[in-house]
């Protein structure tokens, strides 16, 4: 009886992870759906899933190759600023944060404890509290409508530090102490030792910040006010007009926006379970 109860209970398991996967997919294809249709076919119900007809020209108009757009929306622009800023954030997050994350696990210093408490305590501050402060901030250091006011505050990202302090905290100190036996001075011992071990931890990171970055829509909403420094998602609402949302077009920018995020998930999906377990494992 009980062998039965098992099969039974895993095949509803199966149906629900099954119908919880579907309703998560369809507003993908949905999109991907719309993304090649004409304006009044987006909207129409019930839904066609597999258009008629094609419309590729979709494409064609938000990157306005061969001048079909009506207007030049500048996406390439966009999608520029959006690589830009998430590359300098992702390399420079990912180095401060081993960096920090090595000295409070490794490094013995006095008020290291009560800092990185101080330290993780700013994570329970919701990043819109900040806005303002930072708008202040930068406004009085002429920072305001530049890049800048999205790369400073992305170099450090406190989840970064504490995951990399957790999977150091992982490694035996026999190694750090047999490389200072060695004539390895603390960074030679981070670079050479600690680096190559946390690899994986650092891969996972990596691919978790760029996607921070290339999801964001408040800050740069708040900061950019040059469309020449527009991010996708701000860019996105280029297609948006007084008369008319033109939704199909709003759905192939989306659609290419993702490429780059499906190509970093796709690379870095074998380290990111394992990056993010091994630092929330030990503490």
């Amino acid at each position: 009886m009980k062998k039965y109860q098992r099969i039974i209970l895993r095949i509803l398991f199966t149906v629900v992870i099954g119908a919880l996967a579907v309703s998560m997919i369809t507003p993908f294809l949905w999109m991907l759906s719309a993304s090649m249709k004409l304006p009044l076919d987006v909207m129409k119900l019930p839904i066609e899933w597999i258009p008629k007809y094609f419309y590729p020209d979709n494409y064609k108009k938000v990157w306005n190759v061969g001048g079909l757009a009506a207007r030049n929306y500048h996406f390439g622009l966009a999608y520029w600023n959006s690589l830009k800023i998430a590359a300098i954030n992702l390399t420079g997050s990912v180095l401060t944060s081993t960096l920090a994350g090595y000295a409070f696990a490794k490094i013995k210093f006095r008020g290291r404890n009560v800092l990185f408490l101080i330290y993780l305590a700013t994570m329970m501050i919701p990043s819109q509290v900040t806005l303002i402060p930072k708008f202040v901030m930068f406004n009085k250091m002429g920072l305001t409508g530049t890049h800048l006011t999205l790369i400073l505050p992305g170099l450090i990202t406190i989840t970064g530090t504490f995951l990399m302090r957790q999977y150091f905290m992982q490694i035996p100190d026999e190694l750090r102490e047999s490389a200072r036996v060695d004539g390895a001075h603390e960074f030679l011992i981070w670079l050479k030792i600690m680096v190559p071990i946390a690899k994986p931890n650092m891969a996972s990171l990596a691919m978790v910040v760029f996607l921070w970055n290339w999801n964001s829509y408040l800050e740069p909403l708040v900061f950019l006010n040059d469309w020449r420094l527009y991010t996708i998602p701000i860019a996105l609402t280029n297609f948006i007009e007084e008369s008319v949302t033109e939704y199909n077009l709003i759905m192939a920018a989306a659609a290419s926006a993702l490429i780059p995020a499906f190509l970093v998930f796709l690379l870095g999906q074998k380290f990111l379970v394992k990056g993010l377990v091994a630092g929330a494992v030990k503490g």
